[in-house]
């Protein structure tokens, strides 16, 4: 008779846990404002990331950095090329007389490809072609990461919604921090880049020829610093996750 009134308890019990782990997984259950939060920032490092990796010569406005050839005082305005910027796929190169503007590059573009030359033509407008041995070498290999952050960026995106199941939580926090490793090298790459391009080529054209930092450069910043803020949100899930099983509806 005892087990008998211990049975549909013990049944109860083993349909509960039985429709427990088989509910289907929906977004913002459990955590709601972390996974909001860490969404967001994903989302803003997704975007920031992607509008670098499709930046000059598809985007023009967006580069990584520029070469400024120096113009002499009075010396007149001439189609010769005294501004060249790079992005990841290629570069465009403008002169005084059609000089890119913060929404509009005007200028001479390559093709989009990966793994692009300075074509010693062009740089012998500038009077430099010297520089064709200086800049971008094994800068291909880098900037391919550039896409990769993106993707990385978006499926974390997607999996911070879902915190409610631990392994999604886990697995959302993985990504993320892969994301937030693989972008801060990528920045690193690019910081270097510039600094190394801007101290060899001073030194090549003493002075004349300059090289700054790109818009895409502070870009590749802000989505790295939203990117590690998204991997402290997600550590306190996942901690959490670690020592409470339950999770609250609200």
């Amino acid at each position: 008779m005892s087990a008998h009134l211990q049975n549909p308890r013990h049944s109860h019990q083993s349909h509960h846990a039985h429709h427990h782990h088989h509910h289907p997984a929906r977004p913002l259950v459990a955590y709601r404002g972390t996974s909001i939060f860490a969404f967001l920032f994903l989302l803003a490092s997704f975007v920031l990331f992607l509008l670098v990796a499709i930046s000059i010569p598809i985007i023009k406005p967006i580069y990584l950095f520029i070469f400024d050839f120096g113009v002499q005082e009075g010396q007149p305005q001439t189609s010769i090329a005294t501004d060249i910027r790079f992005g990841v796929w290629g570069f465009c190169a403008s002169s005084n007389l059609n000089l890119p503007t913060v929404f509009e590059n005007d200028g001479s573009c390559t093709s989009p490809r990966l793994g692009y030359d300075i074509p010693e033509d062009l740089l012998a407008l500038t009077g430099h072609p010297e520089l064709a041995n200086s800049v971008l070498k094994g800068l291909t290999v880098l900037l391919v990461l550039h896409p990769v952050c993106a993707g990385l960026a978006f499926l974390g995106m997607f999996t911070s919604l879902f915190l409610a199941s631990h392994c999604m939580s886990i697995l959302s926090l993985l990504i993320t921090v892969v994301t937030a490793i693989v972008s801060s090298v990528v920045l690193a790459a690019d910081l270097a880049l510039t600094i190394v391009a801007r101290d060899r080529v001073s030194n090549l054209t003493s002075g004349i020829v300059t090289v700054g930092w790109g818009n895409g450069v502070w870009m590749v910043v802000a989505g790295v610093a939203c990117t590690w803020f998204s991997v402290i949100l997600l550590s306190a899930v996942a901690c959490r996750c670690c020592g409470y099983r339950k999770y609250y509806r609200y």
